[in-house]
């Protein structure tokens, strides 16, 4: 067991407890390697004397339904898709408290808002759900292409990533039409940049990110060095969980112009990202990571959570789906 130290403005307080996670720290581990013990780098006590404070891991957690997966912020409420229920919950982001249940497709699992309405990616019957936000009512079931997972909105549209349909779907918001089906080789997940949608996918070692305009034709495909899963954009760069060899990794991409900024090794292979406004949050098999997005550098570990999975921003804390125990966790 580790001791952290925390600095309360006179009194240095000594706490003792694994699930204190130093953040910020310089030794939060390089790249690439393992966390130390539980997870959490060593305190490093002439930081704190120095006013280089770390911040404490305050996680809360709230049971969902079974197998949570994806999870969407709507602007008050988290909405979390319960993969082997067939439901999507809905909790009130201040307090965690449970706002309602709703049935929605098969095998639910990806999460989207478009400012009004929630969206959900059904695998098991090939469809994307429809609720209005406000009470959680169906508006409407859309089939879309062969195992959808992920989706992104445009401010008009909804893009719906079709993983074993080797497509995109194009839906308009207002009424679900299709508006156009895109081919693309393997695709994984979606991040709207403003002017793109950015699509990695790929098969056999042939793994690239596709920008695509939003009329659906092809603004450029550029390589990356893992076989990719979750995606965000920054405001500036792309960033790309990919699955190595013997590790994981984020690729950076420029936005503008899709050029290779780097890669930044993660503890293990990286399932799902989003961005704080700050740093760029990454769920993997073990943990969840902090990376900070200059040069992107591991500045904190979040251990004990059973299989992390989907991750969210709600403007303010970290929401992060456990599949392995039907919870949610807000940090």
């Amino acid at each position: 067991m580790k001791t952290n130290l925390v600095v309360s403005v006179s009194l240095l307080v000594v706490v003792a407890s694994a699930s204190f996670i130093p953040s910020g720290a310089q030794n939060a581990g390089t790249p690439g390697s393992q966390p130390p013990g539980n997870g959490a780098p060593p305190a490093n006590p002439m930081k704190v004397a120095i006013l280089r404070w770390y911040q404490a891991n305050q996680t809360t957690s709230f049971k969902v339904g079974n197998g949570p997966d994806g999870i969407a912020f709507d602007g008050e409420n988290m909405w979390v898709a319960n993969f082997s229920d067939a439901t999507v919950t809905k909790l009130r982001a201040n307090d965690g408290t449970n706002l309602g249940t709703f049935k929605v497709g098969q095998r639910c699992f990806g999460v989207a808002f478009d400012g009004a309405n929630i969206w959900v990616a059904n695998p098991g019957d090939n469809t994307v759900s429809k609720l209005r936000a406000r009470d959680g009512k169906s508006l409407g079931t859309f089939s879309v292409g062969k195992a959808p997972w992920q989706m992104a909105f445009d401010g008009a549209n909804m893009w719906v990533v079709n993983a074993q349909g080797n497509s995109v779907t194009k839906l308009r918001a207002s009424d679900g039409t299709t508006l156009g089906t895109f081919p693309l080789n393997g695709p994984r997940s979606i991040a709207f940049d403003g002017t793109y949608m950015w699509v990695p996918g790929g098969t056999g070692g042939a793994y690239t990110v596709t920008r695509l305009k939003l009329d659906g034709t092809n603004a450029g495909s550029f390589p990356l060095d893992g076989q990719p899963f979750g995606i965000a954009f920054d405001g500036a760069n792309i960033w790309i969980g990919v699955s190595q060899t013997s590790h994981g990794a984020l690729d950076k991409l420029r936005a503008s112009d899709g050029k290779f900024l780097g890669s930044f090794d993660t503890s293990a292979p990286p399932w799902n990202v989003a961005f704080d406004g700050s740093n760029i949050w990454v769920t993997t098999d073990t943990y969840v990571e902090e990376v900070r997005i200059s040069d992107g550098v591991v500045i904190g570990f979040f251990g004990g959570i059973s299989n992390p999975y989907g991750i969210a921003f709600d403007g303010a804390n970290i929401w992060v789906t456990a599949d392995g125990s039907d919870t949610v966790f807000k940090m």
